[in-house]
C-alpha cells in the first residue's frame, strides 16, 4: 500500500514522501492517527502541485537551518551534573538537558530532533549527538559532561 506522509515518522520518512508501507501498518496505524493518506492518483496530483507551490518557501527554511547549525559550530557546550566516585552520575543526562543548554546560547531546536549516541548520558566525558535542524540539514555536535563543582 502507498500512502503519503502528512507529519515525519522516524525510520519511514518525512513529511510529504510517498512511501511504500504493509496494508496493516498503513491501515490500523498511519492513517487513523493522521500521520499519513491513501496515495490515490487526485491525492498525488494536490501533492505535486503543493510541492511547486513550496519549493521557494523550503529553500528559505534549508539557508535558516544551516545558518543555525553554523552556529552550533562555534558553541562549546559544558552541561553540569551532580557526581559519584568513579565519574558516575546521579540520575542522568538527556537530549532534553542537552536542548535546554542549546536554547540559552541562542540555538532553538526540539529535542527530538536530538539523538544522542548511546542514548541518556550516565558518565561525566565527552559525548557527540546529531541535531536534525531540517530533512536536508543535519549536524553533529561534541559536548562535555562535567561535576558539578
Amino acid at each position: 500500500m502507498e500512502v503519503i506522509l502528512k507529519k515525519d515518522v522516524e525510520k519511514l520518512g518525512f513529511k510529504d514522501d510517498v512511501v511504500e508501507v504493509k496494508n496493516g501498518y498503513g491501515r490500523n496505524y498511519l492513517i487513523p492517527q493522521g500521520f499519513a493518506e491513501l496515495a490515490t492518483p487526485s491525492a498525488r496530483k494536490v501533492l505535486a502541485e503543493t510541492l511547486k507551490q513550496r519549493a521557494y518557501k523550503e529553500q528559505k527554511n534549508i539557508d535558516e537551518a544551516k545558518k543555525q547549525a553554523e552556529k552550533l559550530n562555534s558553541i562549546e557546550i559544558k552541561l553540569t551534573a551532580k557526581a559519584g566516585a568513579g565519574d558516575k552520575l546521579f540520575g542522568s543526562v538527556t537530549d532534553a538537558d542537552l536542548a535546554q543548554a542549546l536554547s540559552k546560547e541562542g540555538v532553538e531546536i526540539d529535542r527530538k530532533y536530538i539523538s544522542i549516541a548511546g542514548g541518556n548520558i550516565k558518565r561525566l566525558g565527552q559525548y557527540e549527538a546529531t541535531l536534525r535542524f531540517h530533512r536536508e540539514v543535519v549536524s553533529n555536535f561534541t559536548f562535555d559532561v562535567v561535576a558539578e563543582a
